[in-house]
């Protein structure tokens, strides 16, 4: 049965929940106790189709509805330069993560220097990763330029690890007839307490415990003619150790993760370009005979174009590449190594897609997507690697709701 039809048959799906949110729409942000007080919410449903392999799911030749995001935020302003923030969020992407609610942000927030030239402050709790141009805001279906960011930059199968950190973050923002800067510096722990983020480095069905040192992320953004053209750079690294458990075979490992991230965006009145470049060092140490330790430099990008056909409907186009092994694009010395087919340690992805803003609280997309590699698969959704098929399409429909 063709792609087309399957997505016939989910159709009364997509227009019940249409209906229901069109029915919410006149539905704003609740703000209580004179303007200090303000609660917002999300929700939305994805539809996904792939021709081979499968993501978000069992979406192999069949139309899989496990992608689904529901957060709720709130914010209090105590006084002019005290704020307290937190969002609940249950986010739900195949066996990578199993919607269970969790605290997706938590924290207080002292502005101690604000004048109209700038501000600084300090932020404290567990805080959202900068990380990119979009890292902040990925959970938001709207916040998103697309219905799954650029995955050779913010991947869905270590979500988990760069989402957010419990500990502090320093902010400065200066303001000036040239352009504005932005900078920032965290120092926090990761959330390392998941299986998604455990079986994402040593894959399934493995016993030990994940653990991480506490990580430092740096963050420089520029912004010119009011926002016109972004410029920016994101330093990070993780340092992450494995506890082996009863019966494992591997032995007590570590991971430096040290990715540098390139921005770059355009935004004109109809139409924008934005492209990030990331540099990945990556180490993997100690864990004995039975992994793939090593280094690599890997390297990442994505150039992305979006244009405004009309007030409600706009179109993106992008193009998407991730290498785990810069001096080994095609994976060939991996796979003589291992075993393990070449193409997954790198995916090249042409992605087009629509939205159509029918209400400003009720948006749907569609996004079509041409893959050459799997290097951004989770194994939670394909344990067998011998059957993963090298090229494959991913076809997604996505219902989002926001008050």
């Amino acid at each position: 049965m063709c792609v087309y039809s399957r997505f016939a048959r989910a159709a009364p799906c997509m227009a019940l929940i249409g209906l229901c949110l069109l029915w919410a729409a006149p539905v704003r942000s609740l703000d209580l106790m004179g303007g200090d007080f303000r609660l917002h919410g999300f929700a939305s449903l994805t539809l996904v189709n792939t021709t081979d392999n499968n993501f978000f799911g069992y979406s192999d030749d069949r139309v899989d509805r496990n992608f689904t995001e529901v957060g709720m935020n709130a914010s209090w302003r105590l006084t002019s330069d005290v704020q307290l923030a937190a969002e609940l969020l249950s986010h739900r992407a195949g066996g990578t993560d199993d919607g269970r609610v969790r605290v997706d942000y938590g924290l207080i927030d002292w502005t101690p220097l604000s004048r109209e030239e700038g501000r600084a402050g300090i932020r404290l709790g567990r805080i959202k990763t900068a990380y990119g141009l979009y890292n902040k805001t990925r959970d938001v279906p709207f916040t998103r330029p697309s219905i799954i960011l650029p995955q050779s930059i913010y991947f869905e199968r270590t979500r988990n690890l760069t989402v957010s950190a419990d500990g502090a973050e320093i902010y400065a923002e200066r303001y000036g007839d040239a352009g504005s800067m932005f900078a920032s510096f965290a120092y926090g722990q990761p959330q390392t307490d998941t299986d998604a983020a455990k079986v994402a480095l040593v894959g399934l069905h493995r016993p030990g415990n994940l653990d991480s040192s506490l990580a430092p992320d740096l963050q420089v953004f520029y912004e010119g003619s009011g926002g016109m053209y972004r410029l920016g750079l994101t330093a990070t690294r993780l340092d992450l150790r494995y506890k082996p458990g009863f019966g494992d075979r591997l032995q007590a490992g570590r991971f430096k993760l040290t990715p540098l991230i390139l921005s770059a965006q355009f935004n004109a009145e109809n139409w924008s370009l934005t492209s990030e470049y990331a540099f990945r060092r990556t180490s993997v140490s100690d864990f004995g005979r039975f992994f793939y330790n090593g280094t690599a430099d890997g390297r990442s990008y994505y150039l992305q174009g979006s244009y405004r056909l009309a007030p409600r409907w706009e179109a993106l186009l992008r193009y998407d590449a991730y290498y785990a092994d810069n001096h080994d694009r095609d994976g060939k010395r991996f796979a003589a190594a291992t075993g393990i087919p070449g193409f997954t340690r790198f995916a090249k992805d042409w992605t087009a897609g629509l939205r159509f803003d029918v209400t400003p609280q009720f948006m749907l997309r569609a996004e079509v997507h041409r893959v050459d590699g799997t290097g951004f698969l989770a194994v939670q959704d394909n344990p067998d690697t011998q059957a993963l098929r090298r090229y494959w399409d991913n076809f997604m429909l996505q219902a989002s709701f926001r008050f």
